[in-house]
């Protein structure tokens, strides 16, 4: 495997310096092909997803594969818009030069994409890598075996590998990959390995882009819609099961409604999922054992065979059911929650929802500016510029949750501890590009004022 990846990895440097990606035309046929194939593979993927995280096809399309074909138009229709150059305007000190930007991609990218939405988070990012003129190395999740499998199948018969490559593999293949020089790595996952990614580009000084995640809160005020909040926020948690980087992690409800919002939330779930979710076709499985063990060390001990719980203590207000063999956990509410509990230090990534109450919202904005900040904020009433001018997140919904994805004409990335960069739309196509300053100046006037021993210093003192 190091054999191949570094020897791919020189195919690629190759072929970028060729220069056989930086027309146009061509990265509009290779935004085309990608769209044709994804088209072609469309029921393989849909069926993979189903086989290792039990989604259904309509959550598919619309998580999935809607959101890339959507990318894909969207770059098609604007790109050239976006790789013109830019025209500045020059001080009159360099006159008269004239002065542009121009993009141009940064070259050999490599791209690393979680299990969670393992179509999306993988190929959206490589639109990016295409509309800029870049290659790309792909790296799917081994957690998903048959949707990675399916997505190399469709890449190895799209593209050269020497232009777009994908290889499978564990965290040792990772390792393997980050040890190459690249000119830039694009990552989505968790903050810890986060870290580890932005550790090893440091040693080449790698630009990154770590699309990472955190504890969103979802803070319900008294002034909120409740009917309105609780259906947003029970599609919110149950979407993908909770394994969404941007889901809302834990509710602060306002104490004067929070026995009629946990009721409305209960009640929407059913509607939902109906009254046993594990017969829903719409509601995920847990990723594997070893997630869904750590979950159910977020419930309180039941007292029979299960693993000692590390959870203090919490109350199931509703919910709390499991079956490992179908690595099913139902949508949970826990009360009674201590805000050092361990529910509460880590994201969830899961079907929990952990509440705290309120009486001003000025203690909701201690308590989450006091955290590490999260990829996203939630808030529901009619106090959100407060809440938003006095917290910072990487993306924010007013009313709604994880809505904020879904707008290409927005940036989509975190801040802090829950990543740094940002993508989707325009905002891709630059992640992936460099914005290089040119200032031209011609020779039929050469002005000595800039050269020692620097005449007439007093004028240009004031025209500096």
């Amino acid at each position: 495997m190091q054999n191949y990846i570094a020897t791919t990895h020189s195919k690629q440097q190759a072929y970028f310096r060729s220069g056989a990606t930086l027309a146009l035309p061509f990265r509009k046929q290779m935004l085309r092909k990608l769209s044709d194939a994804i088209h072609q593979y469309e029921k393989p993927l849909a069926e993979a997803l189903w086989t290792d995280l039990h989604k259904s096809y309509e959550e598919a399309y619309l998580t999935e594969l809607s959101i890339v074909y959507g990318e894909i138009r969207n770059h098609l229709k604007h790109m050239r818009r976006w790789a013109r150059p830019e025209r500045k305007c020059s001080p009159i000190a360099i006159m008269p030069a004239t002065s542009k930007v121009i993009k141009e991609p940064l070259g050999n990218t490599l791209i690393i994409a979680p299990w969670n939405y393992p179509v999306q988070l993988l190929l959206n990012p490589l639109v990016g890598a295409i509309s800029s003129g870049c290659t790309a190395m792909l790296k799917p999740s081994p957690y998903v075996p048959n949707v990675s499998r399916v997505l190399t199948e469709m890449i190895r018969a799209t593209f050269p590998e020497e232009y777009i490559a994908i290889v499978e593999g564990n965290r040792q293949v990772n390792q393997m990959l980050l040890a190459e020089r690249w000119d830039l790595i694009f990552f989505t996952g968790s903050p810890s390995l986060g870290k580890m990614v932005m550790e090893a580009a440091s040693k080449h000084l790698t630009p990154v882009v770590l699309e990472l995640g955190g504890k969103s809160p979802c803070i319900i005020d008294k002034s909120a819609d409740l009917k309105v909040a609780a259906r947003r926020v029970a599609w919110g948690k149950a979407l993908n099961a909770g394994q969404t980087c941007i889901a809302p992690d834990y509710l602060m409800i306002h104490e004067e409604v929070k026995d009629e919002f946990l009721k409305l939330l209960v009640k929407e779930w059913k509607h939902l999922l109906t009254k046993d979710p594990q017969k829903a076709k719409h509601f995920v499985r847990i990723v594997s054992d070893k997630a869904l063990d750590r979950l159910i060390g977020y419930l309180p001990s039941t007292g029979e065979a299960d693993p000692p719980s590390t959870a203090k203590q919490s109350t199931i207000y509703y919910g709390g059911h499991y079956d490992r063999a179908e690595r099913y956990l139902s949508p949970t509410i826990l009360t009674d929650v201590s805000p050092d509990a361990p529910v509460m230090q880590e994201e969830i990534f899961g079907p929990i929802f952990p509440v705290l109450t309120f009486k001003e919202i000025d203690e909701v904005i201690t308590f989450v500016i006091d955290r590490e900040k999260p990829l996203a904020l939630y808030y529901f009433g009619t106090n959100g510029d407060y809440v938003l001018r006095h917290t910072s997140s990487g993306g924010a919904c007013v009313n709604d949750v994880i809505m904020h994805i879904v707008n290409h004409d927005v940036p989509f990335g975190g801040v802090g501890n829950s990543g740094m960069g940002s993508y989707h739309g325009k905002e891709s196509f630059l992640a992936f590009s460099h914005r290089r300053s040119v200032v031209s100046t011609p020779t039929f006037v050469d002005m000595p004022f800039r050269y020692m021993p620097y005449k007439l210093f007093k004028l240009i003192k004031k025209m500096v």
